[in-house]
């Protein structure tokens, strides 16, 4: 049994294989940075809807343009996408022995790297939108004033039917492979990677080496263009190579600000915070008896506390809570500025009318 599980939490010698736990975390990056993405956008155009009010409304597109270009600027130069860069991971080509392997900063083939980019950008930005228009149909589905013989009703109704199980049928192939790969069953975590032609595993030491040295390398290789083309395509590949690492290098420092806000904002860390916070509950009012203006409280309920008498018109003192008769506290109040019994600061605003059931 040992054996049939090492696999999960470690990788042999022969196998580059990488663990569940790097796989999912790798994969749950992603997911985590565009909601992330998108409640800065929301603050934003919420804050100032003339300057940032595009932004929401065009953020899916957005989003999807600056995925492409930084899943671009990592498969071309790493042979992996951004989050399995940044967990040590690179994409091997099915079919590649261990000594025919490219190292990681050759990049992947063409037809293998857009096979990537169609599963990691565009298949993403069709599944939100599939999502918004099942939504955007439920709504018109509750309020909707077709006829129910109309044909485009009977359409929309049978999809809306039909998309939960659609969607289960989507997800429930993403676990079964998943636990495939646990049991050592396959070699892809994900569908989406043999659709690519590609599967994942570590880094080698010579793929590091590689790509610690390739921008050296190439700045020393580089020469100058020759011709007005050559000259526009060398800048448009700089300039979206710049906005490429610019895009990376933030979202590197990004990835860590979300996990920390993560942290923050998690139960367990709230608890603590308001442990460590929380101010302590206020005591009750505490009765003066060294003060030789404070008279003592009578020993039954119903007598006034001034005139030692039952109480007439009771009237209570927000500012304490103690209970008197209006005619007793009114001139005390006026007089002193202050609760009877506990001293504190109040004026003649604070007094309250009490209704018995009686009246």
């Amino acid at each position: 049994m040992a054996e049939h599980g090492a696999h999960i939490t470690t990788a042999s010698v022969a196998d580059d294989q990488p663990s569940i736990f790097e796989v999912v975390a790798q994969d749950s990056l992603m997911t985590a940075v565009r909601p992330a993405l998108q409640h800065v956008v929301k603050v934003l155009a919420e804050s100032n809807p003339t300057h940032y009010g595009f932004l929401w409304r065009w953020f899916d597109e957005i989003f999807t343009l600056l995925d492409l270009l930084v899943q671009q600027h990592y498969l071309s130069r790493t042979s992996a996408s951004f989050s399995e860069n940044f967990y040590g991971l690179k994409r091997i080509v099915m079919g590649d022995t261990h000594k025919s392997q490219r190292l990681a900063s050759a990049g992947l083939p063409k037809k293998q790297l857009w096979k990537s980019i169609m599963v990691l950008v565009l298949l993403p930005y069709l599944k939100v939108k599939l999502e918004k228009l099942v939504s955007s149909l439920r709504e018109e589905d509750e309020y909707s004033i077709h006829p129910p013989s109309s044909r485009w009703k009977r359409f929309y109704r049978a999809f809306l039917a039909a998309y939960p199980f659609v969607n289960m049928a989507w997800e429930g192939w993403f676990l079964v492979q998943q636990l495939r790969y646990i049991l050592g069953k396959a070699q892809h975590h994900s569908p989406l990677l043999r659709l690519a032609g590609v599967r994942l595993g570590r880094l080698t030491v010579q793929d590091i080496q590689a790509l610690e040295h390739k921008p050296a390398k190439a700045s020393m290789m580089q020469q100058p263009a020759r011709s007005v083309s050559e000259k526009i395509k060398s800048a448009l590949k700089k300039a979206v190579g710049g906005v490429a690492l610019s895009l990376s290098t933030g979202l590197s420092v990004g990835v860590f600000f979300l996990q920390f806000l993560d942290w923050w904002y998690s139960s367990e860390n709230q608890e603590t915070i308001k442990s460590l916070t929380a101010l302590p509950t206020p005591p009750p009012p505490v009765h003066l008896d060294y003060n030789s203006d404070s008279p003592l409280l009578p020993k039954m309920k119903t007598v006034c506390p001034l005139c030692r008498k039952t109480r007439v018109n009771d009237t209570v003192l927000a500012t304490s809570g103690y209970v008197f008769c209006y005619r007793c506290v009114f001139h005390y109040v006026r007089s002193h500025q202050a609760c009877p019994i506990t001293g504190y600061p109040t004026e003649v605003q604070h007094l309250i009318k009490l209704y018995s059931p009686e009246n």
